[in-house]
């Protein structure tokens, strides 16, 4: 019974450790990543948005994570009806919204976009310069929260400080039971040597 209860407690430590150790690694990478990029994190190749209003829902909700995927030169004019692009508005605001109406005039091409909640259109035609990136169709809701706080001064400290200190804390743990259970074997030693004859 004593040896299932160690394995068992020693599988339990290597998967607590790990989980730890990729946490650490994982809040690592968001926000170097986002302080690096100026803006929200990448991963994979993919931006990582966050969805501030619930213009598109309910395709993806206010306080989500959506993964785009950033697009050049004659990609932005071979978008068609349907994809969900994320563009620059004329007052320099990143939105997300669904293609309705494409229009060309000689080279340059003009999406009609709208948001899947709103009513009606946007007002203003999105130039293909002006389009950033198109939705991968991949969504965490409410994440978006998250990747807010971890983008704060606050939150990055916090993020980065916390599961480092969870795993010192745990080493640490680690450590006092190996000594603890060291201790029981060195008085055993110690009795047997004074037991044996001279």
């Amino acid at each position: 019974m004593k040896l299932i209860w160690g394995k068992g407690r020693k599988i339990l430590s290597t998967i607590i450790t790990t989980i730890l150790f990729i946490n650490l690694i994982v809040m690592a990478v968001l926000v170097i990543s986002s302080k690096a990029s100026g803006g929200e994190p990448q991963a994979f190749g993919y931006q990582l948005k966050t969805v501030l209003s619930g213009s598109m829902e309910p395709t993806f909700l206010t306080g989500s994570i959506i993964a785009v995927t950033p697009l050049e030169g004659e990609e932005k004019k071979n978008l068609k009806e349907g994809d969900v692009i994320t563009y620059v508005d004329s007052e320099e605001r990143l939105i997300t919204h669904r293609v309705i109406g494409i229009k060309t005039s000689g080279e340059h091409v003009m999406f009609e976009t709208k948001g899947d909640n709103n009513d009606a259109a946007d007002l203003e035609p999105v130039l293909s310069e002006n389009v950033q990136a198109i939705y991968s169709g991949f969504t965490i809701p409410y994440a978006g929260y998250f990747i807010d706080f971890a983008q704060s001064k606050e939150g990055s400290a916090i993020l980065l400080i916390v599961p480092g200190l969870l795993l010192i804390a745990y080493a640490a743990y680690c450590i006092y039971q190996g000594l603890k259970e060291l201790e029981p074997k060195k008085k055993k030693n110690d009795i047997d040597t004074e037991e044996k004859p001279a």
